[in-house]
């Protein structure tokens, strides 16, 4: 495919015309990385508080520190892969990430394990937008970007529940630190893979926007600490994400650009799914070993059809995606998608002291893992749609950061629910609304008008 010319031509990377797999297999593995240090440290919580004198406090930061660098710090870790280069800054996270994960490994106190956590969600920060980037990069459009973030879908999908499954082995066979060993050699194998098949990109250039860097990630972080703790800095927060617009009207190169207004919409939807995304993979296990009794092996193993079906979900959105992506059919897929997956939130929701796994755990979560895969697909690819490629690492960030920053915000209230039933109730009525949204934005122009 031959690249068209643009204004910032001789700045935006250009593709190769047949990449290969291996790259995306690659880049894939690390985003993996990213969704399991999410999920597998908090099956091992109780041995590491018990192994470091955890105080609650130091409990929660442990899971706090590493989501609140990372969501906070991917808008500008998007933008800095356009403006430095998306590998340069992807190699720099990656590596990043396996340091912070080793020195976890070999923490000797709580304070160390807590700043190894924070420097490790940096890394993920600067890896996960330009992964993301580097794979619009390399599959700029047709039928091979649809079966690629495919792929990138059932990855995530299934980080989180791996994440589940690992911590409880790892745990149980070698102790907490093994949780955060087993990552440095992945890491490490992604760093030298990367520098071996994917290719350097051409950076845009610019000076990066530090004021506005600075302002949106303060604000973030600030919000989300505050709607666990301290209401007035949450308030701060606001204040500072208002002056950051403030500061993007009159920057002559804005970190978030007006330009990216072209996936508001999305980039909302995203934040919304991320809600119940965490929301579900929060509680989903607290239902499974505090009502039902299972084990944390167990709680993984009975994930495995949810993780699969995430898997099996994401692909066959990605590849049909092209095909129907002109057509009211296509654009009718996610709304149809969340009303599946709402149905399954809603059955979960009986959450029965005495539930059985095939009815009440394995029905709803295949409906479950089938809308998960199909929402998280049409909403990334439609974050990337009509996006220059020298913006492919700014839309990275804000699909990730969306995601990250949406499902903290929804999982501080979500956790304000009398019960585990409430909560994925809740989910269920949250997944509704981004359903009639997504449908409204679907339906053509004439449509709406006549209605």
């Amino acid at each position: 495919m031959n690249r068209t010319a643009s204004p910032q031509a001789g700045t935006d990377p250009a593709p190769p015309t047949d990449p290969g797999w291996a790259p995306l297999a690659v880049l894939a593995t690390a985003q993996f990385l990213v969704v399991l240090s999410t999920s597998i440290v908090n099956v091992a919580l109780p041995q590491i508080r018990a192994g470091l004198a955890l105080s609650d406090a130091g409990q929660a930061w442990t899971v706090n520190a590493y989501v609140l660098a990372f969501g906070a710090l991917l808008l500008a870790g998007g933008r800095a892969g356009d403006s430095y280069g998306l590998r340069r800054v992807f190699l720099a996270g990656i590596g990043l990430f396996a340091v912070s994960s080793l020195g976890a490994a070999l923490a000797p106190s709580a304070a160390v394990l807590i700043v190894c956590r924070a420097v490790q969600g940096i890394g993920a920060a600067l890896l996960a937008p330009t992964a993301l980037a580097l794979v619009l990069t390399l599959h700029p459009a047709g039928r091979a970007r649809g079966t690629a973030l495919g792929v990138w879908g059932a990855v995530s999908g299934a980080g989180g529940a791996a994440g589940v499954l690992l911590g409880g082995v790892l745990t149980g066979s070698y102790g907490w630190r093994a949780v955060f060993a087993v990552m440095v050699p992945l890491a490490l194998a992604v760093l030298v893979a990367t520098r071996l098949l994917v290719g350097a990109d051409r950076p845009r250039g610019g000076r990066m926007d530090a004021p506005g860097a600075v302002t949106v990630t303060a604000g973030l972080v600030a919000i989300t600490y505050g709607l666990s703790g301290p209401w007035v800095i949450a308030l701060l927060g606001l204040a500072l994400l208002g002056v950051f617009v403030v500061l993007q009207r009159r920057s002559a190169d804005p970190l978030l650009p007006a330009r990216m207004k072209a996936v508001a919409v999305p980039g909302l939807l995203m934040a919304l799914l991320g809600a119940v995304w965490l929301g579900l993979f929060y509680f989903l296990p607290l239902y499974q070993q505090s009502v039902l009794g299972y084990s944390p092996l167990e709680a993984g193993l009975t994930q495995l059809p949810l993780a699969l079906m995430i898997s099996l979900s994401s692909w066959a959105t990605g590849r049909i995606s092209v095909r129907l992506s002109d057509r009211l059919a296509g654009r009718l897929v996610l709304p149809a998608g969340l009303l599946v997956l709402a149905a399954g939130l809603a059955w979960l929701s009986r959450t029965p002291d005495d539930g059985s796994f095939p009815v009440d755990l394995l029905g709803p979560t295949l409906l479950i893992g089938t809308g998960l895969g199909v929402a998280f697909v049409r909403l990334t690819t439609m974050s990337s749609a009509g996006v220059a490629p020298s913006d492919n690492g700014l839309a990275g960030g804000l699909a990730n950061a969306t995601r990250q920053i949406g499902g903290a915000v929804g999982l501080s209230f979500l956790t304000l629910l009398p019960s585990h039933g409430a909560a994925f109730l809740a989910c269920a009525a949250l997944t509704l609304l981004i359903s009639l949204v997504s449908l409204l934005s679907a339906l053509p122009a004439s449509s709406t008008r006549k209605a």
